[in-house]
């Protein structure tokens, strides 16, 4: 069960940081687009209309950028574990982010902790399991959000371009 649902919960990662990083691309193309193409003829007053439409659209691309990388952005934990810790099922070396600061030897006991106790070890199964349900759950909760200001910058900065193009088009 653990297996499973432990590589259930790595491939929903991967697949949220795929989705953030195609977002991440797309929005780093529009936006070298509109530095190299856009941006250099708002300074000629016949396309001073471009100007409203253009900073909408560098400025949602720039908060889906953002929200991209938070989504990716790793949280690793600055506690300094102990045997004691291990020992009162307070923490799960299982992680990585749990276990960086420990010395070789101190871990190399606490695994060795884990696999003399079976029950210690469920625990700190599910103690991982359990934290990367939460990893997940702010992943895609970014993910989400990233998508809805990249729709909308998208749609928004269309009408822009749209209605200022009518606005400013000669009769």
């Amino acid at each position: 069960m653990y297996r499973v649902q432990l590589k259930n919960h790595i491939e929903l990662s991967a697949i949220a940081d795929t989705k953030a990083n195609i977002l991440l691309s797309v929005n780093a193309i529009i936006i070298s687009v509109a530095l190299s193409n856009l941006i250099p003829k708002l300074d000629n007053p016949s396309n001073l209309f471009l100007v409203y439409p253009t900073l909408i659209l560098m400025l949602f691309s720039v908060a889906s950028v953002v929200l991209s990388v938070l989504s990716t952005r790793p949280k690793i934990s600055n506690v300094a574990i102990t045997k004691e810790m291990i020992k009162e099922k307070k923490t799960n070396i299982l992680f990585f982010g749990n276990f960086h600061k420990m010395n070789l030897q101190d871990f190399e006991w606490g695994i060795d902790y884990l696999m003399d106790n079976e029950e210690t070890l469920y625990n700190s199964l599910t103690k991982d399991l359990y934290f990367l349900g939460l990893v997940l759950n702010r992943k895609y909760k970014l993910l989400r959000i990233t998508y809805t200001v990249f729709m909308f910058g998208i749609i928004i900065s269309a009408s822009a371009f749209i209605y200022s193009y009518y606005i400013n088009m000669p009769l």
